[in-house]
Formats: C-alpha cells, sequence, structure tokens
C-alpha cells in the first residue's frame, strides 16, 4: 500500500461516515481481494452460494468500518478478519455441508431403489473456477473441502489460515482473538482429525498431463458410448460414486459398474459430456437426450484422476448448477461429419 493510500486510510478517526471520494478510493484498493476471499468463505463454508452473500457482508461490513480503519494490519488481513468472522457467524445457524459419503456407509446392492436424504439436508457444492484457482487448485479439491467440513468452525479456520494461506500462528491469533497457545492447539487437533478424514497425498496423485488427458478423453467417450467395459477399464479397484441429493452411495468397482451400467448409461448416444472444471479437477457437464431430440442438463460430473485410473466420480444431479459454469440448458443434436 502507497504511503499516500496509507494516510487516507488512517486520516478519519471523527467517526464520519466515508464520503464518495472514500467509497472509490475503498473500491480500487478492496477489489483485487475478492476472487480470494471468495475461495477463503468457501472452504469455510462449503457452498459457493454462502460464500458469495458472506463475500458480500464482509464488503459492506469493511465499508461502514472503513473510516476507523487505522492501518495496524495490512487491509488484506483486516479483510480476512471480517470475512473469518462473518463465516464463524453464519456457521453457528447453518448445518455441515457433505457429500452423501460423510453420512452413511455405501450401498450394497446397485439394483436398490436410491434413497434421498432427508428434508434440510444440504450438500457440499462444487466451484466454478475462478481465476484464483490456478495458484490455489490444491486447497479447493472436492475431497478437502468436504474433510475441511467435518471440523468444527473454528479447527476448520485455524488449519486453513494457517496450512492453506501459511498465516503465523500470532497473526491467527489476533485475527480470532485468542492466544498463539490456543491456536496451536487447535491446529493440532485439526491435523489429526483431517488426516482421517482426507485422503492420502499419493492416493490423489494426478498422471502427467499427456496421459491424464487421455484417461479423461477415454473416459468421456465410453460415457457417451455407452461402452460399460471401457468405462470400467477406467476405474479404480476402490472407485467411489455418489450423487447428491441421493443418500445412496457405492464403492468399488464392481457395485459403480453395475450400477452405471444398468441405471445410467442408457444407450449410444444417450449421455452427452461437455468438458469442464471445477474445484480444480476434470469435470463433465451431463446431458442427457430427451423426447425432443434434444440433450437437457442433467448434472456436474466432478472426477477424482490418480496414477492408477478414476478414484471417484461424485455427480451433483442439479441441472441449474450448470449455469454457473457458464453452459446451456440443452445441446442440439450433433451434426453428422461432413
Amino acid at each position: 500500500m502507497t504511503g499516500t493510500a496509507s494516510a487516507r486510510l488512517v486520516r478519519r478517526t471523527d467517526g464520519v461516515r466515508p464520503m464518495a471520494d472514500d467509497r472509490e478510493e475503498f473500491t480500487r484498493l478492496t477489489a483485487v481481494y475478492r476472487p480470494e476471499l471468495l475461495v477463503h468463505c468457501y472452504r469455510m463454508l462449503g457452498s459457493i452460494h454462502d460464500a458469495e452473500d458472506l463475500v458480500q457482508e464482509t464488503y459492506l461490513r469493511a465499508w461502514r468500518a472503513y473510516d476507523r480503519f487505522e492501518g495496524r494490519s495490512s487491509l488484506r488481513v483486516w479483510l480476512y478478519r471480517i470475512a473469518t468472522n462473518a463465516c464463524l457467524t453464519a456457521l453457528r445457524h447453518r448445518s455441515t455441508r457433505l457429500l452423501p459419503s460423510g453420512l452413511a456407509g455405501p450401498s450394497e446392492d446397485p439394483e436398490q431403489p436410491l434413497v434421498l436424504a432427508r428434508p434440510g439436508v444440504e450438500w457440499l457444492e462444487p466451484l466454478a473456477d475462478p481465476a484464483v484457482i490456478a495458484a490455489t487448485r490444491g486447497s479447493v479439491r472436492l475431497a478437502l473441502i468436504s474433510a475441511l467440513q467435518h471440523l468444527p468452525p473454528r479447527q476448520r479456520a485455524v488449519l486453513i489460515l494457517r496450512d492453506v494461506l501459511v498465516w503465523r500462528a500470532s497473526e491467527v491469533a489476533e485475527l480470532l482473538d485468542t492466544t498463539t497457545a490456543a491456536v496451536n492447539s487447535a491446529l493440532q487437533r485439526a491435523r489429526s482429525q483431517l488426516e482421517r478424514e482426507a485422503p492420502r497425498e499419493e492416493e490423489v496423485a494426478e498422471p502427467a498431463e499427456p496421459e491424464h488427458r487421455r484417461l479423461i478423453d477415454r473416459y468421456a467417450t465410453a460415457f457417451e458410448q455407452a461402452d460399460i467395459d471401457g468405462l470400467l477399464r477406467l476405474l479404480r479397484e476402490d472407485v467411489a460414486l455418489e450423487m447428491p441429493p441421493h443418500l445412496t452411495w457405492f464403492r468399488g468397482r464392481e457395485a459403480v459398474g453395475r450400477f452405471i451400467g444398468s441405471r445410467v448409461l442408457g444407450g449410444p448416444g444417450v449421455n452427452r459430456m461437455v468438458p469442464t472444471t471445477a474445484n480444480g479437477q476434470p469435470a463433465f457437464a451431463v446431458y442427457r437426450r430427451e423426447e425432443d431430440g434434444l440433450h437437457h442438463a442433467h448434472g456436474l460430473q466432478v472426477v477424482t484422476v490418480t496414477s492408477t485410473g478414476i478414484a471417484r466420480i461424485v455427480t451433483f444431479l442439479e441441472p441449474d448448477l450448470l449455469t454457473a459454469f457458464g453452459l446451456s440448458p440443452t445441446l442440439s443434436p450433433r451434426r453428422p461429419p461432413a
């Protein structure tokens, strides 16, 4: 921050609300932090919609207090303090967002009807990739965001600030109005629980880019062509399939293959797979052909690709999600090759 900007930030001590020129200055100085604050709130809440609301609230609170900001910390730290406290307040009144695997064990019978979760259950949401994800993709992977939601809110905040944002313990203590010893204790407990919830790094190690791309392309082709044998060859033995809002989920190549083969694929051309990314991972917008001959939005698949095959498929069965990813609700029939 420049000396002039710093001087302007500390000059208001009379309690008078900032004027129009202050608003322009506030917007100019704080706008750069909005993308990373959005991701921070998403890590805390597990919902991009809730995160957007909390970032909006953060900027409203910051604007109202802007005349009292004295520059004892950086503007970025000040905004993170407001955002983190806003998230902690919100989490007192909201249920934890999880995936089906966080609520029940896997189903053993792919032929049984799917079970919807009880009313009121709120699911983890995928994140459309803002520009900031390019530098933070490892810290927004779906499995990590899911594991974070199992932590108590303050432990969650401590772990994110210490291990993801790499803040010093003293900085986190000041932000949370607590002691350094309390921060270190909370971090130790959070790391211990996260080790139980999150997959080990070697389990999610991705293959080299060319192999990664070939595997994803083969997966999409097998899905569109209803090639269950080709699909099975791409799945790990311990692959998991989750489908919120259904509570039912499956683990293991045999169970996942039986379910997809008998109840998902249909026939060649029934499904269209449009590649995108979510949470820094490969994803597909899934479209299904309906009676009008068009392919209509069906949901979003987020795929975990490892060096030994596809380890997890999370299909969010919410067609409206595709709008957030900038995708069309319908696809016209493909033209035959010339």
